[in-house]
């Protein structure tokens, strides 16, 4: 019998239709599924999370036992997001980059699992990520930043985020600078996931 391998997918791209990190994302399950069984959790980023605000903030950081039921229903979606994220064994995430950086609706995501006490916690030696053991592959797409160059603060800040949890097994896939010779460039990403 397979072992089962939890995936959750994360999609920020605006597109529906003709998606690369989207098209990329589902080449990526479909390969995790020929090596074994999945179970995949979708989160569309593009259906609305909120922004965080001075509300989710005193919510946050009032202790778990302390708050109200007005506390716990503003921070009823991070708990739901979070849950998701200890749920998986993998993350699959479609990066389009926008301007540089990641797409708003994805640092909002960031901006609500990143939970003191929860996701990390801060000790003697500095922060240290609490969901350990899992493994982030990102597809990146771009139609004119490079991956890694001066301009792309997008696959550094996402990175960096990732650790910040406890998520270190990191797999980066590109499909960038897309406004030239875009087929050539998606093949080659494509054949990076196989």
């Amino acid at each position: 019998m397979k072992t089962i391998n939890n995936i959750l997918r994360i999609d920020a791209s605006a597109r529906m239709e003709g998606s690369v990190t989207r098209d990329l994302a589902s080449k990526t399950i479909d390969q995790l599924a020929s090596h074994s069984a999945v179970r995949v959790v979708t989160r569309d980023l593009t259906q609305t999370l909120p922004f965080i605000d001075e509300a989710w903030v005193g919510a946050n950081f009032t202790p778990a036992d302390q708050r109200t039921e007005d506390q716990k229903a503003k921070l009823s979606l991070s708990d739901s997001l979070v849950e998701e994220i200890k749920m998986a064994d993998s993350l699959v995430i479609g990066l389009p980059v926008y301007n540089f950086g990641i797409p708003a609706a994805l640092k909002a995501w960031v901006d609500l699992i990143a939970r003191a006490r929860l996701t990390f916690r801060y000790t003697e030696n500095g922060p240290e990520g609490l969901l350990k053991d899992k493994r982030a592959i990102v597809l990146v797409a771009s139609g004119g930043t490079p991956m890694g160059s001066d301009g792309d603060f997008a696959t550094p800040y996402l990175r960096h985020a990732l650790n910040f949890i406890g998520i270190t097994d990191i797999t980066l896939i590109a499909a960038d600078g897309l406004g030239s010779d875009a087929e050539k460039k998606i093949n080659e990403a494509t054949q990076a996931i196989a």
